[in-house]
């Protein structure tokens, strides 16, 4: 037996089955189930990346687009102004508000003109709808920071806008972005309006960021969804290539044990280069060495019964002969054979004894 381990253990072959089995099931078990979480991961990312350069696309749009404004209503007349409000807030989508130095709203493209978008009020939108809770869930996955609502004040003042008196106080173009009822995002630029004072208030609802972002999270649901189809099929696959030749061997292993064929076969699965050929070849290898010390076991006692019945005919045949015998001369020579015959048993016996410990 110890032979035979030491071949196993010398055999190339088997050297280079043990260093493939790394790359062999434990490799595919992590593959197949490990996929789905890579592209859900990624695909999470992915949206979040995107969100985050679609908002930064439109905040430097937002930015030029106060500064340009601003300029442009720095110069003009009253009736220009409103005019340019009108025509901006037409054609970019927008709402412009102008705000005096004392903060009074002067004028509103919304009040001049019909408005160009319209925000939904809290009240008409259902906050427990699949969308908003997605939205809720993928920003708390992502680690988005929370936004502040958007709500239009009653009184509608520079002071009810932070951001407005930022732009006052530091003449600099402020952005905010805001969270509307109904989950899409409101971008406000704030921006100086020459020198006397005034501010003007630029608001965007750029509800196609919010349609594209959820149409990537869709995209990418649908994927990381097929993925895991694939993933439950490879894995009944990869379990039938498991399940499959452990049976196999099972039922070979339970036949050897019964003893009804000596002939059985254990499959070795030569074609098998992961840890379950290396089980079958293993057993294969561990069948054939106890089938040859079985057989030595045999061929031993049958050597070891025809030696000691010989002896045994012998000291049979003087203990049968001493009731018999009347001569002294002839009864010492029946003892002298039997002793002669007890000791060769009794020898026999230590050779077996001695070989069994070998």
């Amino acid at each position: 037996m110890s032979e035979t381990g030491s071949v196993l253990k010398g055999d190339p072959r088997i050297e280079k089955l043990r260093w493939s089995r790394r790359l062999s099931l434990t490799s595919r078990i992590l593959f197949v189930n490990v996929l789905p979480l890579v592209l859900l991961g990624g695909g999470v990312i992915y949206v979040d990346a995107y969100r985050k350069q679609l908002l930064d696309e439109r905040f430097k749009l937002a930015l030029v687009e106060a500064q340009i404004t601003a300029e442009a209503l720095a110069g003009a007349t009253p009736q220009r102004q409103e005019a340019l409000l009108i025509q901006i807030g037409k054609e970019q989508r927008l709402r412009l508000r102008v705000y005096g130095p004392d903060g009074k709203l002067e004028a509103d493209s919304f009040r001049l003109a019909p408005p160009s978008f319209t925000l939904p009020q809290a009240k008409e939108v259902d906050q427990d709808a699949f969308a908003l809770q997605l939205d809720r869930w993928f920003d708390r996955v992502v680690g988005a920071p929370s936004l502040p609502d958007y709500v239009e004040p009653e009184t509608d003042d520079a002071a009810d806008w932070p951001e407005l008196t930022r732009a006052r106080e530091d003449s600099l173009t402020q952005i905010v972005l805001r969270d509307a009822p109904d989950g899409t995002h409101v971008i406000n630029a704030a921006a100086p309006v020459g020198l006397e004072g005034d501010t003007l208030l630029l608001t965007r609802n750029p509800v196609d960021i919010t349609e594209s972002v959820r149409q990537a999270r869709s995209t990418v649901a649908l994927i990381v969804l097929l993925a895991l189809v694939i993933s439950t099929l490879l894995s009944l696959f990869l379990a039938q290539t498991i399940v499959r030749p452990l049976r196999e061997l099972v039922q070979a292993a339970v036949r050897v044990r019964q003893g009804r064929d000596r002939q059985v076969e254990v499959p070795r699965l030569p074609q098998r280069r992961d840890e379950i050929g290396m089980l079958a070849r293993s057993i294969s290898d561990m069948t054939a060495a106890l089938r040859q010390r079985i057989d030595a076991v045999e061929h031993f006692a049958a050597d070891v019964a025809h030696e000691i019945k010989n002896p045994l005919a012998s000291l049979r045949s003087a203990t049968e002969s001493l009731g018999k015998v009347e001569d002294p001369a002839l009864r010492a020579q029946l003892l002298e054979i039997a002793t002669h015959d007890v000791r060769r048993i009794d020898r026999l016996v230590t050779e077996i004894s001695d070989a069994s410990r070998i």
